[in-house]
């Protein structure tokens, strides 16, 4: 049982209790440190409210996070969509078979049921990895796939459907080329025609909005399009190599991964890896296991290696034997855990009583325990929630959240001068970032604390407040806004 400590302070009459951890968070490592900000209780200028240091309670707890964790794949014909979000999945796997279209163009009403679908997904409260293929394998003697510009045409028909549904489309696998869509074993050579390819690829960039991102399956032909790995400087910027991510679909299967890595001789094993363990910590990374390969496939190589590649999701229903180990040697808890981003708050520090059209000090210090971070943008709000509603948008992306990093961020907002005057709870509020999904919480980021989720709401309830008049400090009598000040 962990040991909790409370420390109250009395300050200008109001209570504060801060709440003191002694314990990690289970088997993660500890983070190292991003960027650094001091949130000690200091005192402002003489005639300022203090700021009062709250330190929080992380949680062990498995729960759903958007856009992240173990996928699972869909069933076409149960149209109840609910069923995975309260199954503990956030992300559900869709393969689009286009046999029949082989050689014609795609009709309306395959575009037109697509579209019912995205709604099925929209409705259950969850988002889709979606590939489209024209065929189930087999390997090495594949079915048929179609030639260059029958997927050319295939990709401007679907272009105004994905567009119009990103909003619960986490990622796109490249798909189309090869059995299973896997860019190998093309009976039209396209996996071996590299400007055939690099065609495909603009071509799905393009289909989608510049917000979201295509997964190819090796490395290979990521470091043929883009030879120098993302850095934080290009990071997130909408160019081309910003969106491309990596999906290794035979995940520990054999020493490299059934020819993921290597492949054709035109790089290292070792400067794959190197590349995209630098790249991944800005791209999303995913895919499955394909064999039962122990001890590669074991939970110690496993662990290590979604922590190297930053895995962001993995599918919950292949290779069975693969996921049958993880769960008897005990990791596959840690897995769902840690999968993506998983954002725990460390100490903030702020004024606890403020004036109508004064000043709010605070700086928040948090840590990602995750194998990843936040891939698709994300907006951080801050709350205030009493007699009166208040919200603002502030300047963080929190996709620099990093792995196994602490982050921290201050800002100084304007109260309204007509705020009622009362007790409010000040909350982060990270929701989606597209308008249809921001009022419902099961698209919000819930931080990975004791007591601070609201599941109501999707609000992050980090501190309480009082506005008055009695507070000491400046004020502006004339401000009609909650802002972020210079």
């Amino acid at each position: 049982m962990q040991k909790i400590v409370f420390i109250c302070l009395l300050v200008f009459g109001v209570a504060s209790c801060a709440i003191k951890d002694n314990n990690g968070i289970g088997a993660t490592p500890p983070p190292t440190t991003q960027t650094s900000a001091p949130v000690e209780s200091t005192v402002h200028p003489a005639s300022e409210p203090p700021l009062i240091t709250s330190n929080y309670l992380p949680s062990d707890e498995n729960f759903q996070n958007p856009e992240r964790g173990f996928s699972t794949e869909v069933d076409f014909e149960d149209p109840d969509y609910s069923q995975y979000y309260e199954g503990g999945n956030t992300i559900v796997y869709a393969t689009f078979r286009l046999d029949d279209y082989v050689e014609s163009e795609l009709p309306q009403s395959f575009i037109s049921d697509l579209d019912n679908w995205f709604t099925l997904i929209r409705n259950g409260g969850v988002k889709t990895i979606i590939r489209f293929s024209y065929n189930d394998g087999p390997y090495p003697f594949s079915e048929p796939d179609a030639d260059l510009n029958q997927i050319l045409q295939h990709i401007q028909q679907l272009t105004p459907v994905l567009q119009k549904n990103a909003d619960v489309i986490v990622w796109l696998e490249a798909g189309f080329i090869g059995a299973w869509g896997e860019w190998h074993t093309s009976t039209n050579g396209l996996d071996e025609n590299v400007e055939a390819k690099r065609e495909i690829l603009l071509a799905l960039l393009s289909a989608l909005p510049s917000d979201r991102s295509i997964l190819l399956r090796y490395p290979v032909d990521i470091m043929t399009n883009f030879p120098t790995p993302l850095s934080a400087e290009t990071a997130f910027n909408g160019t081309d190599q910003a969106r491309v991510g990596f999906h290794n679909d035979c995940f520990l299967a054999t020493d490299d991964d059934e020819n993921t890595y290597a492949r054709d001789g035109i790089n290292t094993y070792d400067e794959e890896l190197n590349y995209l363990a630098r790249s991944t910590q800005f791209v999303p990374v995913g895919g499955e296991s394909c064999e039962y390969n122990p001890p590669r496939s074991d939970c110690p190589t496993a662990l290590s290696e979604m922590q190297l590649l930053h895995f962001d999701e993995i599918g919950d229903g292949w290779y069975p034997e693969v996921l049958d180990a993880w769960q008897e040697q005990g990791c596959y808890a840690e897995m769902e855990n840690r999968l993506g981003y998983r954002f725990s708050l460390v100490k903030t520090a702020a004024n606890e009583i403020v004036k109508p059209g004064g000043i709010l000090d605070l700086t928040v210090e948090l840590e990602n325990s995750g194998f990843s971070s936040l891939k698709n943008p994300r907006p951080v709000y801050l709350v205030l929630e009493g007699d009166s509603h208040f919200e603002t948008l502030l300047p963080i992306d929190p996709r620099f959240w990093l792995s196994g990093a602490t982050s921290s961020f201050s800002i100084r907002l304007r109260i309204p001068a007509n705020a009622p005057e009362g007790k409010y709870q000040v909350a982060l509020w990270l929701p989606d970032a597209y308008p249809s999904l921001q009022g419902n919480p099961q698209y919000s980021v819930r931080f990975a604390n004791e007591d601070v989720w609201e599941q109501e709401t999707g609000y992050n309830i980090i501190k309480n407040i009082e506005i008055s008049s009695l507070a000491t400090g400046n004020a502006d009598i004339n401000a009609s806004e909650f802002i972020v000040l210079p």
